[in-house]
């Protein structure tokens, strides 16, 4: 855990890239495995990330009990760099979401992020109820994840901006571009903006351009030299590289993921095999990439000298 203050974490966040590791599983049994998770976590916080963002999305959030969650955010906590942040996840119903809240202050997170309700739709007046009630069982700094059924609109943001101090920050999972340009030209840099969607390296450089100063990358997990690489030639607008790794990398990359729903988590883990760091199989509902995939993917990461 960090000393920083939410708006700290805010600013530190929209700093440089996000990392947002997988969850390691026993093959045998699907059980965490605490001590393969612990390794990686300090693999990954040697990198210059801005954040490590434990249980997330591509650490099957969806996947994990309530008391699997606070062992795993607790274990990145504890095994990630003093001066990396650990950003843990808070989703499902208003009263979980805010027992998940309480539990990742307790575990050591610097900071929340905050999935869409579980399966309901909501009303604007609802979303904002359900965020404020996060902000208010916390003092840690909070991201809201705008996506599927809990797409916030600009003025419910700025809204909840107003109530929330300790609101710091809007991760974009749908990529509506006149969405984020009113947000961006309302709010400024009173939040930080963070791509969220699948291989958000994809829509990187256009996203730049609307305030969305960083994403997550899944393929840090298995390629951090190249999704560094990547992210400084974003930062930089050096559009031609961009295209060049877009092309040799990214796009065919997309591809294999696209085949299954559910892919854009069991790609990663599959990367992760192949280049030495197995982080065991995925669990139901995901399933896991097919041999002749692998295959393909194995072909495509070695084609990159990775």
């Amino acid at each position: 855990m960090t000393d920083l203050t939410p708006a700290e974490l805010g600013r530190r966040l929209g700093s440089g890239l996000l990392s947002f590791p997988v969850t390691h599983f026993r093959p045998e049994n699907l059980a965490f495995d605490e001590d393969a998770y612990r390794t990686n976590i300090a693999r990954l916080g040697k990198y210059d990330v801005a954040g490590l963002f434990a249980a997330g999305g591509t650490g099957e959030f969806f996947s994990l009990t309530p008391a699997e969650v606070a062992r795993v955010v607790t274990a990145a906590a504890d095994s990630a760099p003093a001066d990396t942040p650990i950003v843990a996840p808070a989703g499902y119903g208003t009263a979980t979401a805010v027992e998940l809240a309480e539990a990742a202050e307790r575990a050591g997170a610097d900071g929340l992020l905050l999935f869409p309700p579980y399966l309901t739709e909501a009303s604007q007046d609802g979303l904002a109820a359900h965020v404020e009630a996060v902000c208010r069982a916390t003092g840690l700094g909070v991201i809201v994840y705008s996506r599927s059924n809990a797409v916030y609109a600009p003025d419910t943001v700025a809204r909840l901006a107003e109530r929330c101090p300790n609101l710091i920050g809007f991760k974009d999972g749908v990529g509506d571009i006149d969405t984020l340009t009113r947000l961006h030209s309302r709010m400024g840099d009173r939040l930080t903006y963070i791509g969220g969607l699948p291989t958000a390296e994809t829509y990187a450089l256009p996203l730049l351009e609307l305030g969305v100063t960083t994403y997550s990358s899944a393929l840090f997990n298995f390629l951090p030299e190249f999704a560094l690489d990547f992210y400084a030639a974003v930062r930089d607008r050096r559009r031609a590289d961009v295209l060049r790794m877009l092309d040799d990398f990214v796009l065919p990359y997309t591809l294999i993921r696209d085949r299954k729903q559910g892919y854009a988590v069991s790609i990663v883990k599959a990367g992760m095999q192949i280049t030495g760091h197995p982080a065991g199989p995925v669990r139901p509902p995901l399933t896991d990439l097919e041999p002749a995939e692998l295959a393909q993917l194995t072909t495509l990461i070695r084609g990159i000298g990775a």
